[in-house]
């Protein structure tokens, strides 16, 4: 009978246990030999190899000893969190974010730049790169990707900005620019969506397939996970909810202008603003004016009736068509609305369409948009580099 054995399989395996062994010391490490035997269900022989291998590579080191009992103490391995680096770029209308991480996820340096007096975006973001990698003491050959998470759609056949609609100056060609000047793989991905990935991780959304995320600021987005993975759509402009036409504003007849789109009139932070001062709440902010109502107790319920029943309307459009059991609130205005927004949402959905999905307040409170970008340079930098390791 002729051999079924498929070719190369040995080395599969080899590939196979030391991505286990990496994962396995990124989350659990430091690890002996003998411990990355026993979590991989490898024998010693073949462990001891598996660490040669990778110390050999230089993606492993000897961290230090573990006591044990009679006879020499065991060596402790760790990943060398100087194999590759990372940096995310928050991307706002008046300043860049950037943070550089190094392959085991421990962020070494954030900084941040103006972008108020400059025309050039290109510079404004190798600036901030590359004071990030120095603050962070990482050689600029070490940073194997930078993810820039910016509003507006992105090409998901280019990866270029197809529309920002408040960076005017972000446009197509700006990617092969940045990939050329930084000499790095560079690659956009849609703010929003970039929260959701950060929510996935350490949110309110850990452990759900699907879901989705509402952004709530000065306009409105939502990003789309399903079986665990974004959606984009076609176009990349899948989420882009704040122009549902929607019945009480006028709808916009060409997206491409700058007129507000209609569903963004209707719940954005401006229009939480107007709701709460006709409920003499005075606020800068469209957030201000959901924490002042909560403040007032009673008195702020009807402040968040109206705007959660406007807020209903996108979120219901969106649940009837994707069925979704999670959606999560996330922004400055979602962030402050909080428990007491989330449930009033979570009402008025469940009584205008037959989907109820569970509507909770973000759990991320501190700049999810680097977090998520930091996130999906990681898994990327990590397929590389850990996917690479038998020769």
């Amino acid at each position: 009978m002729a051999s079924t054995r498929l070719p190369g399989t040995p080395r599969l395996l080899r590939a196979l246990n030391d991505r286990a062994a990496l994962e396995l010391l990124l989350t659990r490490g430091p690890l002996t030999r003998a411990q990355l035997g026993e979590l991989t269900g490898l024998s010693k022989v073949t462990a001891s190899q598996l660490v040669e291998r990778l110390e050999e590579r230089g993606l492993v080191a000897r961290v230090g000893e573990q006591a044990g009992g009679r006879g020499p103490n065991a060596q402790l391995y760790a990943v060398r969190p100087g194999t590759a680096h990372v940096v995310g770029v928050d991307v706002g209308p008046d300043r860049v974010v950037a943070a550089c991480a190094d392959i085991t996820g421990e962020v070494r340096a954030r900084v941040e730049q103006s972008t108020r007096d400059t025309d050039d975006p290109v510079g404004v973001v190798h600036n901030a790169v590359v004071r990030a990698a120095t603050e962070a003491q990482a050689e600029l050959g070490t940073v194997r990707r930078v993810v820039l998470g910016t509003p507006g759609l992105v090409d998901p056949g280019t990866g270029d900005i197809t529309f920002a609609f408040n960076l005017p100056r972000w446009h197509r060609g700006l990617l092969a620019a940045l990939r050329e000047d930084l000499h790095t793989p560079v690659h956009f991905e849609n703010d929003v969506n970039l929260a959701a990935v950060a929510e996935a991780e350490s949110g309110a959304a850990r452990g759900v397939d699907d879901f989705v995320l509402v952004w709530l600021g000065v306009g409105i987005g939502l990003a789309i996970v399903l079986n665990g993975r974004l959606h984009h759509g076609s176009t990349g402009a899948a989420g882009e909810i704040g122009y549902l036409p929607v019945p009480g504003v006028p709808i916009p007849r060409d997206a491409a202008r700058r007129a507000k789109p209609a569903f963004g009139q209707l719940a954005g932070s401006d229009a939480v603003r107007s709701v709460a001062r006709e409920h003499g709440f005075r606020a800068a902010s469209g957030a201000d004016a959901l924490r002042a109502a909560i403040a007032a107790g009673t008195a702020g319920g009807p402040v968040l009736d109206e705007v959660a029943r406007r807020l209903a309307l996108g979120v219901a459009s969106s649940c009837v068509v994707l069925d979704p059991p999670l959606v999560v609130l996330a922004g400055e205005v979602g962030q402050a609305g909080g428990t007491a927004l989330a449930e009033r949402v979570q009402h008025e959905v469940a009584a205008i369409t037959l989907v109820t999905p569970r509507v909770v307040p973000t759990e991320l409170t501190e700049e999810p948009v680097l977090r998520g970008a930091l996130r999906v340079a990681l898994d990327a930098v990590r397929d590389e580099v850990f996917g690479s390791t038998v020769g």
